[in-house]
């Protein structure tokens, strides 16, 4: 079913001198204005585009990429202020309007907020809501360990930073478990380290499997070889410095050159971690 505030690969069936009409199925043709038709573009092509309301609540098509479709989540600039709400930068030449009754609290031109693209059922005008709260999933998440999800961080708690996980569920990541700046609103991948028995997800960002360990073991080796065979780094050194210098937490680069010790490649130190021939 094709919906408005969503993005497909739609077909040309018809060339006009203003634009192109695509088939958008149960919607009807559709217009794609002129600025947005491809080069060459024939009757017959399949075009990417985004769909949505003009002023004048006529479906209508673009080849722009919104930063958000309806159902998700994003981190977006507002523009302007007006008598209705904010308007929010969403990527497209019209901008998406954030109702006075969908603000969490008073918003302020030239800031950014986290919010949910959501369409009016009544008209099926797409807004936004910084009420993010109401429109997460609250049944108990069906996760399995060590999956890959999408995350925005959604702020921060007394554990760590919370983080919205595939637009439907909070989840935490525990600051003693991150190693790099993360900053509100930032979209990053992360792992299902486990969901608790009461619904509750708790998150990491690397993810300690056979692959991550030799990607780990070979940065550090190849890091070694740059600097002449000797890195002033062990696993007393802090974790902020081994991050900054390697990419990795600490606890990955203990495991890791714990590893490369065991086989014989590295001598371990007191102030730091030497390539053995």
């Amino acid at each position: 079913m094709i919906q408005i505030g969503k993005r497909y690969s739609l077909e040309v069936v018809k060339q006009v001198s203003f634009g192109v009409y695509v088939n958008a199925q149960e919607l009807g043709q559709v217009l794609l204005p002129n600025k947005f038709v491809p080069k060459d573009c024939q009757v017959g092509d399949m075009v990417d585009v985004f769909l949505y309301l003009d002023s004048e609540d006529i479906v209508i098509a673009t080849t722009q990429k919104p930063y958000a479709q309806v159902g998700e989540f994003a981190y977006l600039e507002a523009i302007a202020t007006g008598p209705y709400g904010a308007f929010l930068d969403w990527g497209l030449e019209k901008d998406l309007l954030l109702p006075f009754g969908e603000q969490h609290r008073s918003i302020e031109e030239g800031k950014s907020y986290l919010v949910y693209v959501h369409a009016n059922h009544v008209d099926e005008r797409i807004m936004a809501s910084s009420k993010v709260d109401k429109f997460l999933d609250k049944t108990p998440a069906e996760y399995t360990v060590g999956q890959q999800v999408d995350l925005i961080i959604g702020g921060t708690t007394d554990l760590g930073f919370k983080a919205i996980i595939n637009n439907a569920h909070w989840g935490v990541l525990f600051q003693n478990e991150v190693f790099q700046r993360l900053s509100f609103g930032q979209s990053i991948k992360g792992y299902i380290k486990q969901v608790r028995a009461d619904g509750k997800v708790d998150l990491i960002l690397q993810k300690a499997d056979k692959q991550n360990l030799d990607r780990n073991a070979e940065t550090i080796i190849n890091k070694l070889h740059r600097a002449g065979g000797f890195l002033p780094l062990n696993d007393k050194t802090d974790s902020a410095i081994i991050y900054d210098q390697m990419a990795m937490s600490k606890k990955a680069f203990k495991r890791s050159i714990g590893g490369l010790f065991k086989a014989g490649q590295i001598s371990i130190e007191d102030d730091g971690i030497r390539l053995l021939k």
